[in-house]
């Protein structure tokens, strides 16, 4: 059974992910995030963990082998 909860908040923590790495990289201004090596190291490790959060709940978890 998928776990549709693991699998949006999978994807809205990726989304950020990706909005603070491209405010790191510059690509968005306006921030005090922007142009900041900071953001651009964090920004792809946290849209990889959103995404490996979605790929959970999207597979539903370990299977339970319980007799």
């Amino acid at each position: 059974m998928r776990k549709p909860i693991l699998v949006v908040l999978g994807i809205v923590v990726a989304l950020f992910g990706t909005l603070f790495a491209l405010q790191g990289f510059g690509v968005v201004s306006g921030s005090p995030m922007s142009n900041t090596t900071t953001w651009s190291i964090l920004g792809p490790v946290i849209a990889l963990a959103g995404l490996a959060v979605a790929a959970y709940g999207w597979q539903g978890g370990r299977p339970n082998h319980s007799p």
